[in-house]
């Protein structure tokens, strides 16, 4: 009782500091700072995963730079640019010309030694769409600077910065794996804030009590549904179906959306291994049709095994949509259901392609991949799980076709799925990935031809693409947007790896999130 009484006096004792610390950042936020200093400070706590504290501070903020000009300073600039952009303002790109010569455009080499505003201007040029050229100009001639400097004339504070930026930029990477990933690198700044790092760290390992309470919710609702039991041949892996909602949905607001999300998840993996590796033409033909009657009498006539999946899809389903009925008042179930059907008619044609020998066009392939990965099945579910900023005019848009924004976002989720698993697929007998259509339709000479081709040229033109719709629509409430961006960032988390297999390459960022709490010696010995 002592050491309990203790704890708890400690917990206390902990969250009176940080309430403490919380009013003291939200009192600079709210002092006339200068802009280069507001800046700063809003670009740490982004990345030290505790904005969420201070939205309405940061928004107000972000409307006054919009307003401001930064003039020559190039740091200021970019800066001011990539904060506006990632946080859905609108900013153009033209604010980068007065960098440049008059005559051909390209950024003066004046602005070399300034090596803080290249790495800014770097990490800036990654939010360009197709047709702002300044932008890409902006990342060759950054990146090339940047790694002249790279072990010689960068300042030790910017080294480790610049050399993470370019092994992969910020806005590309997953925001939770980043915020500890950013918590160490704060800690060596010589000006960092000590409250706010140790806000940072207890919000981190407080979160990542409530992400484990989240999994422990998932794994007994998984174990009680009992399909992998009743269904051998199917995958088991309620906690890398966790790890993708923490990708998209990482604020703990999101708690319950991640729950019902990862149930999802989890079933399509299941019904993924029926369609790739276990029903036979026939009673895939049977299940499909099933489902697109979506009722209980359609089960009769199937396989056990599919009587077993549908009930778990149907029941769950149905859970979610009564969720989403008794919290919003809306009934959201017809959306749901027509996203899965969907799926299964994506997963259909597919098995029909190669059941009967059919080799389909990249796009074609491509397009019916975004849906079998489950992009729309998940961005739908989300989007009513959320409740945020729904409408009459973006509820309609889900359902086919679905929103471009949905699209592209899945495209790189299948291109990273396809890069990622290929060797598993081959081993156990599964159908041709996009590096084999590839091959036939470029005419590339092997599949890491291939592989290069959809990593320098497919996934960098999609990330243009998907960088538009912050500026272009504003139906699709930001949050939704953001799921989008998240799902790609998280894509390339999971299935990036070298030699080493698909789950061995997920279990390195799982102990990071869930598992190994931050303590203050780590810091110190890193």
């Amino acid at each position: 009782f002592v050491c309990d009484g203790q704890k708890i006096k400690e917990g206390e004792r902990r969250k009176e500091d940080v309430g403490e610390i919380e009013e003291k950042t939200r009192r600079a936020l709210r002092r006339d700072l200068d802009p280069m200093t507001a800046m700063k400070l809003i670009d740490s706590l982004q990345w030290l995963g505790v904005a969420y504290h201070y939205e309405e501070d940061i928004d107000f903020w972000l409307g006054k730079l919009s307003e401001w000009d930064a003039c020559e300073d190039l740091n200021a600039t970019a800066l001011r640019f990539r904060l506006l952009r990632q946080n859905g303002r609108p900013v153009c790109s033209d604010v980068f010309q007065k960098f440049t010569t008059v005559g051909n455009r390209k950024f003066r080499k004046s602005f070399n030694e300034d090596k803080e505003g290249l790495w800014n201007l770097y990490e800036a040029s990654y939010l360009g769409a197709k047709g702002e050229d300044i932008l890409s100009e902006a990342m060759r001639f950054s990146e090339t600077e940047l790694r002249l400097s790279v072990g010689g004339t960068l300042p030790q504070y910017l080294s480790g910065r610049v050399r993470r930026a370019l092994e992969l930029p910020r806005h590309l990477r997953m925001e939770r794996l980043e915020n500890r990933l950013y918590i160490h690198d704060y800690s060596k700044q010589i000006y960092h804030n000590p409250l706010l790092l140790e806000h940072a760290i207890s919000d981190y390992n407080q979160i990542q009590l409530l992400y484990q309470a989240e999994l422990a919710e998932i794994s007994r609702w998984w174990k009680q549904l009992g399909l992998v039991e009743k269904l051998s041949f199917a995958r088991d892996r309620p906690m890398e179906c966790f790890l993708w909602t923490v990708g998209i949905l990482p604020e703990p607001k999101y708690s319950g959306v991640r729950i019902e999300l990862a149930k999802t998840i989890a079933i399509l993996l299941v019904i993924d291994d029926i369609f790739d590796a276990y029903g036979t033409i026939d009673e895939l033909s049977l299940f499909t049709h099933a489902i697109q009657r979506w009722d209980m009498e359609a089960i009769e006539g199937l396989p056990e095994y599919m009587k077993i999946c549908y009930m778990a899809l149907y029941n769950t389903t149905n859970e979610i949509a009564y969720k989403v009925l008794k919290d919003q008042g809306r009934n959201v179930l017809p959306f749901l259901a027509t996203t899965w059907i969907d799926t299964i008619e994506a997963f259909m044609t597919e098995a029909q392609w190669f059941s009967n020998g059919c080799i389909p066009c990249v796009e074609d392939y491509l397009e019916n991949g975004v849906t079998t990965s489950g992009a729309y099945m998940a961005l739908v579910h989300a989007f009513f799980l959320m409740g945020q900023g729904l409408t009459p005019q973006n509820i309609s848009l889900m359902s086919k076709p679905y929103p471009k924004l949905f699209s592209n976002a899945g495209r790189i989720l299948r291109l990273w799925d396809d890069l990622g698993t290929s060797k598993e697929e081959e081993a156990r007998g599964d159908n041709a990935s996009i590096m084999t259509l590839l091959m036939k339709e470029k005419n590339m000479g092997s599949v890491v031809e291939a592989g290069e081709y959809i990593l320098m040229q497919l996934i960098p033109s999609l990330w243009k693409d998907l960088n538009v719709e912050p500026l272009s629509s504003d139906t699709l409430p930001l949050t939704l947007i953001r799921a989008c961006f998240n799902m790609s960032r998280t894509a390339q988390v999971i299935y990036q790896h070298q030699e080493d297999s698909y789950l061995s390459s997920v279990d390195k960022f799982v102990d990071f999130i869930l598992w190994e709490p931050i303590c203050n010696s780590e810091l110190m010995l890193s």
